[in-house]
């Protein structure tokens, strides 16, 4: 008797919800790999560049948290996991 083949499960893709604190109502929500345009454009309007952009990504996609909210409250930007 075989067995029917089953496809594997679609890897789920983890969403991540980034909060401008410097314009009010300013929230996405992006995939850990767009974190690092997103922010970069926030800071751009305001004339703004910073490698800490790239360090908030990798935190945020490693799960390092603590380190995450240390560079997130530099750069007035809040990343949590997206519902």
């Amino acid at each position: 008797m075989t067995r029917p083949r089953t496809q594997p499960a679609a890897s789920a893709v983890r969403m991540y919800r980034v909060t401008d604190r410097l314009h009010e109502g300013r929230s996405v929500r992006v995939p850990g790999g767009d974190i690092r345009s997103t922010v970069s454009v926030w800071l751009a309007e305001l004339g703004a560049d910073t490698p800490l952009v790239e360090e908030l990504a990798c935190a945020v996609c490693a799960g390092d948290w603590p380190n995450a909210y240390a560079i997130g409250d530099r750069l007035s930007v809040d990343v949590t996991v997206a519902a």
